[in-house]
């Protein structure tokens, strides 16, 4: 057996890409509908775990992971989470009508509800202790609402160290450096680029 023959047994094929995933058919009523559920039963800050509950665990439009890429978009972009990702989440499903369509469902709540709740907040100035206890109560629901999506979306998405230590330094560029969200997603982001790079296999056979 020749050097060549036993380089090409030593060496194992190389595995295929996975296949991307295909975003399932879905009307442009049930986006609308899907979208006008989210936007009127999600609360505060608490909106990232509706939408991951609707989008993925629900309705099964996205998986995890195309969930947090989306996601990772909609935190470089200006604007609200919400709308971006109705947008970019409409967009995949159904072009521009379905970014459009969604875009309206999600918004149409919060308009409506707004209206409502700055008439009543004005009405009710007076007795305002128990409107500030209201608040405070949604405040922590909506605290606790983006601490479970931030555990159940890290366990799959948190996976080798360097992710770990991407998010360390996250946290200390907004928290501990007082920098814009901007400039520490520029850099960590463009670290994380770098860290992540395709590589070359090391060349093990000999040349000839």
């Amino acid at each position: 057996m020749n050097d060549e023959a036993m380089h090409d047994e030593a060496v194992p094929p190389p595995a295929p890409a996975p296949a991307p995933s295909v975003p399932p058919r879905v009307s442009l009523p049930a986006i609308f509908w899907g979208f006008l559920v989210i936007g009127a039963t999600s609360f505060g800050g608490g909106v990232v775990a509706y939408l991951r509950s609707g989008l993925v665990g629900r309705r099964h439009w996205v998986d995890d992971e195309t969930f947090v890429e989306l996601l990772s978009i909609c935190q470089t972009l200006p604007g609200l989470n919400a709308s971006n990702m109705a947008i970019l989440v409409g967009d995949r499903l159904r072009g521009t009508a379905g970014a459009a369509v969604a875009l309206a469902g999600i918004c149409l709540p919060g308009a409506l509800l707004m209206v409502a709740a700055a008439s009543a907040y004005s009405a009710a100035q007076g007795s305002g202790t128990a409107v500030n206890a209201v608040l405070h109560g949604v405040s922590a629901a909506a605290v606790g609402l983006v601490l479970a999506v931030t555990f159940q979306l890290g366990r799959k998405t948190l996976i080798h160290y360097a992710d770990f230590a991407f998010v360390i330094l996250t946290v200390i560029g907004v928290n501990v450096l007082h920098q814009s969200v901007l400039l520490v997603l520029a850099v960590v982001g463009a670290l994380a680029i770098w860290w992540y790079r395709p590589r070359r296999a090391p060349e093990t056979g000999r040349a000839p």
